[in-house]
């Protein structure tokens, strides 16, 4: 019996434990979830968001801004683009039988460059957000149209593969980098009329290429007829590449500056963006990430149904390459008209209601989920050219209106690189798993039902997520507007005085781990030559701010400026080279090298051997105990001389900003005087300081002001003597404790 008691008691102990640990949970939740609502964005009406509620403009009109020569030499190279992918496609029949290679080695042989379209897309995308396009776009097509030539003269599966993969990595200049050239020329009430010349351009190359090769095809006979498509194909190409290098570059994101604050700002040589930042940032652009799951899904089928398409045709039907391109590119032409007519409507619709727009989009998917299969399922090529012909028109309309989405919710900074990642998507992860998985499926059941299995859940995914996707993009809109114009801002202060610029700021910076947001609304600023204390309890977020401000975390909200310059999305190790270094708590040194290694190690940047030298010499002046310990191993030195050395590492590189985390840890309080010696010599010599210190005593002995966070917000900014007149904010950091 008493153990039955002590059993209910004990049970309902826990059960009482449990229902305190669910509504502490709960508690904390609500809580998080008030901060977040209180520190959001300002989610914008319409009208307010850039390029919406503007006066509906030309298209003459719009070219007009941009001039010709932008659009037309680019939407020439997409129909150059389109041929040469056309010709591989339609081809690819004619080159498995001289080759003599199953459906799966010629789909993954087809699609081979897809991979290295993904990477050569990123390394472009990088460079393209920083430097001049039109010359980068140049290199790029060149190499790309000298490898589409040597491709007429591969004898093997792998060297097809060879050349498909490094003409692929030449063309992923199209989308990366000439594709937010198009969106930077011509205002924002224009892009999908602009992207829709451009896709229309391609749409006649790759209508017209079919014919034309199967033509050719037709007219030369023999088995390696084909190869003489890629021969002549690779000239216009190379032609066009060398005319984009006098191709003018417009100046990025003009359009959504203008609609936003009235005027541009042309940053010639802005600091470089790390690809881990620029993920970060994009990925926490709600319609981009989900446009991005959608386009993932949507790649399983751009490769795929075509390439399949062709080989089922010749199979069921035994269709040569011109009957194949006459069925296949035919009912294309019925798109030609539908384009523009749909790109219209869709720039009204944005100028008036983006969400509305990205629903428009999303819902042209869903009627190709029947037509898809049901093409397929037709007896003869006359059918079969007619459901496509459908198919094709709606496909046609909905392809046109994804760059302008993408284009509107992506930083202008970050259009190239934020398209390289979709591309990456698109066709490294669906074109590349829609090859293999149709390859494996039309080896078992024939390429009708590769096509059958792909194309309908593609399209079903993708449309329902870009639907999804319209309940975010005010939202994104509304922050990008935001960007704009604390950008325009700083810019200002910069030129009327730039000597009043702090050294270091932090602006309305946001930072969540996961689901988890533990930095809101943190605003800060360093003046140069200021020691600022950063104070707080444990947890209280000081930690993630000099992460932030170290580039080691990326703000889902917020800018981080280092001279007034913006360098939010740069990495860690520029900001090194900026002049930002931060001395971790504890052991920030080699422990097994000896002290001299340890100084030498930190000045490796310098190849200036005396300059290196001068650097070292000068802050061993601060450090007289080093200098006699020059050949001793680091890690025999006391606590304190460790911290000197550690100290003494990051002073070799005159920083710009100092961050010491924790001086004071672990050390004897007569080293702490020692090493509070050396901060004042710092502070006379106009080197700024951020001190992160437990210790309010030495925290506030050195620092000029102080900032007081808890659960990751300021709640006390200003001169240190206000800060001890403050008994609860005291009292906390002393215990640790509640303020």
């Amino acid at each position: 019996m008493g153990e039955a008691k002590g059993r209910e008691s004990s049970a309902s102990a826990d059960l009482a434990a449990a229902d305190l640990t669910a509504a502490l949970l709960d508690e904390e939740a609500s809580r998080l979830e008030a901060e977040r609502a209180d520190h959001a964005v300002d989610v914008r009406a319409d009208h307010e968001l850039p390029g919406v509620g503007e006066e509906h403009m030309s298209l003459r009109q719009s070219i007009a801004i941009g001039g010709t020569s932008t659009i037309g030499m680019l939407a020439v190279l997409n129909g150059l683009d389109e041929l040469e992918r056309e010709a591989a496609v339609l081809l690819a029949p004619d080159i498995q039988d001289t080759l003599g290679v199953s459906d799966l080695v010629i789909a993954v042989s087809t699609v081979g460059g897809m991979a290295l379209l993904s990477v050569g897309g990123l390394a472009l995308a990088r460079l393209a957000d920083r430097r001049r396009r039109p010359t980068i776009a140049g290199v790029a097509t060149v190499f790309w149209s000298s490898v589409v030539i040597l491709t007429g003269f591969v004898t093997s599966a792998l060297g097809y593969f060879v050349a498909r993969s490094l003409t692929a990595l030449g063309r992923a200049n199209t989308a990366t980098v000439q594709g937010p050239m198009l969106a930077d020329a011509y205002p924002i009430g224009a892009r999908a009329r602009i992207y829709a010349i451009n896709n229309l351009v391609g749409r006649v190359g790759g209508l017209i290429t079919p014919l034309a090769i199967g033509a050719l095809v037709g007219v030369l006979g023999g088995d390696d007829s084909w190869r003489w498509a890629f021969w002549i194909g690779g000239i216009p190409t190379l032609l066009m590449g060398i005319a984009l290098f006098f191709l003018p570059d417009p100046p990025r994101g003009q359009f959504e500056q203008q609609a936003t604050t009235g005027s541009v700002i042309v940053e010639d040589s802005p600091p470089p963006i790390s690809l881990g930042a620029t993920w970060q940032r994009l990925s926490s652009i709600k319609t981009y990430k989900t446009a991005l799951t959608a386009f993932a899904a949507l790649g399983f089928m751009v490769i795929t149904v075509p390439l399949f398409t062709n080989l089922y045709l010749e199979d069921e039907f035994d269709l040569s390459a011109f009957e194949r391109a006459v069925v296949t590119s035919v009912p294309g032409f019925l798109a030609l008209g539908v384009i523009p007519f749909v790109a219209s409507r869709f720039d009204r619709r944005y100028t008036e209601s983006p969400p509305k727009a990205l629903v428009l989009m999303g819902a042209l998917f869903l009627p190709v989920v029947v037509l898809s299969p049901l093409q397929m399922l037709m007896p003869n090529p006359t059918l079969f050219a007619i459901v496509g012909a459908i198919s094709v028109v709606i496909s046609s309309a909905k392809f046109a209106m994804i760059a302008p989405v993408l284009t509107s919710v992506t930083p202008y900074r970050l259009r190239s690189q934020g398209t390289a990642i979709v591309i990456a998507m698109v066709f490294g992860v669906g074109g590349v798993g829609g090859a293999v998985i149709g390859g494996l499926l039309s080896d078992a059941f024939g390429p009708r039902w590769a096509v059958i299995l792909i194309a309908a859940p593609a399209n079903l995914i993708g449309g329902l997520l870009l639907i999804n996707g319209a309940r975010y993009i005010r939202d994104d809109l509304s922050l990008i507007a935001e960007e704009i114009e604390e950008e325009h801002a700083e810019h200002a202060a910069r030129t009327a005085d730039p000597d009043a610029v702090p050294a270091l700021q932090l602006n309305n910076v946001d930072f969540a781990y996961g689901r988890v947001q533990v930095l809101f609304d943190v605003s800060f600023d360093v003046a140069r030559g200021e020691t600022l204390a950063l104070l707080g309890t444990n947890g209280a977020g000081k930690s993630t701010a000099l992460r932030v401000i170290s580039g080691l975390a990326v703000p889902s909200r917020g800018v981080v400026r280092l001279h007034g310059q913006t360098i939010t999305l740069t990495g860690p190790e520029t900001r090194v080279r900026l002049g930002i270094h931060q001395l971790p708590g504890g052991k920030a040194l080699f422990g097994p090298m000896t002290v001299r290694d340890n100084l030498e190690m930190a000045t490796f940047i310098y190849s200036d051997h005396a300059d290196a030298e001068r650097r070292i010499e000068r802050s061993l002046d601060l450090f007289p105990q080093l200098r006699t310990r020059l050949d001793d191993t680091s890690g025999d030195l006391s606590g304190g001389q460790q911290q000197m050395l550690a100290l003494a590492m990051s002073l070799v590189h005159d920083p710009e900003v100092l961050i010491i985390d924790e001086l004071s840890l672990g050390l004897a309080p007569t080293v702490v005087q020692q090493l509070l010696k050396v901060i004042d010599t710092l502070k006379e010599q106009g080197q700024t300081m951020i001190i992160v210190e437990q210790s309010l005593h030495v925290a506030l002995s050195v620092a000029d002001r102080a900032i007081f966070m808890e659960k990751g917000q300021v709640k006390f900014s200003g001169p240190t003597a206000e800060l001890l007149k403050r008994d609860d904010l005291a009292r906390a950091v002393f215990l640790g404790g509640e303020a």
